[in-house]
């Protein structure tokens, strides 16, 4: 670490750290431990929404996304390392699909929130039902 004493402060205890020392790259949890961290990505969600209740080859998934060959390839082997998606072979062809009851602990995780989801947006539809009211009377 280079550490310099700031010029025109003689007696005064500050010193010049550069921002390469703060600069420290954390560590980030594989994208390939669980269904949580590889649907984490915004790209690995959109290809999920594209393949739907079907099956897609990842020529038809660039076609319908706008993405890459290689992004493509790469969001699959992420899915299915965490088994989100499953394929079939046939012929020369890949045919991918999603595997629903793998996203089984993303939905159950979401669901937990749908009560207190639901209960706020009630409150909102009241007030403004009773700042609506307000406003007509008057």
């Amino acid at each position: 670490m280079h550490v310099e004493r700031c010029p025109n402060k003689q007696k005064s205890a500050l010193y010049h750290i550069p921002i390469s020392v703060y600069d420290v790259p954390m560590a980030r949890t594989a994208t390939t431990t669980d269904a949580f961290n590889a649907v984490a990505e915004a790209g690995r969600r959109q290809l999920l929404e594209a393949l739907g209740d079907g099956e897609a080859t990842v020529g038809e998934l660039v076609d319908r996304l706008g993405f890459t060959q290689p992004q493509v390839s790469k969001h699959l082997g992420v899915l299915r390392a965490v088994d989100l998606v499953s394929v079939r072979v046939d012929g020369r062809h890949r045919w991918y699909r999603v595997n629903g009851p793998a996203l089984k602990p993303v939905h159950d995780w979401v669901r937990a929130f749908e009560h207190t989801w639901n209960a706020r947006l009630d409150r909102l539809d009241d007030l403004l039902a009773e700042l609506q009211t307000t406003e007509e009377t008057p």
